[in-house]
């Protein structure tokens, strides 16, 4: 990745990123959104999460839902509709998957069958930026996520969520109806 890019993310993120391996996903405004992160940190610690939510306003929107309660419906649903566990066990086995493919892609050290994927899958949904963030680098994955973005609605319409200042990148002003905190979370 690009010192440019990587300058990008850490701005979207309020601090350095780590274990960046790649953009997995690119915002309709032009930025990176989703990141592909190695399997384990540069310290050899374990870090399950593949693809990360970086755009802060998509992380204000997403956080949003989770607050009303999204979560909570969507594993209601799971455990009452069959095709639905179905798709949600298929975009598990696909997580686990890449994953194992990047660290094996990096020379590291897979992480240990049975090791969490990301968002609660395949058995209830914890972590709607996770099932987001993968939706959106592997469209048609993850319903669950591309339902979640859906409902997000179009975060990217205010324009860039970063700019890059004469010293280097920076926050740009946060999207309406949040605070500089909330953009400053990431995932």
């Amino acid at each position: 990745m690009d010192a440019t890019t990587e300058a990008v993310v850490a701005a979207q993120l309020g601090r350095v990123p780590r274990g960046l391996r790649a953009v997995a996903h690119v915002c309709p405004c032009g930025l990176p959104d989703v990141v592909e992160t190695a399997p384990r940190l540069p310290d050899g610690t374990p870090f399950p999460t593949l693809y990360y939510l970086t755009c802060p306003r998509a992380a204000a929107a997403i956080s949003r839902l989770e607050a009303a309660g999204t979560m909570r419906a969507m594993t209601v649903r799971l455990a009452q509709d069959e095709g639905l566990r179905r798709s949600y066990e298929a975009a598990h086995q696909d997580y686990v998957a890449r994953r194992r493919k990047a660290a094996l892609e990096a020379g590291l050290e897979p992480l240990p069958p049975g090791t969490q994927s990301a968002g609660g899958m395949p058995d209830r949904v914890k972590c709607l930026h996770a099932l987001v963030a993968h939706e959106l680098a592997v469209p048609g994955v993850s319903r669950l996520g591309r339902e979640a973005a859906g409902a997000a609605g179009p975060w990217w319409a205010g324009g860039p969520c970063v700019t890059t200042m004469p010293n280097g990148p920076g926050l740009a002003h946060a999207p309406h109806g949040t605070s500089p905190d909330e953009t400053k979370g990431g995932r």
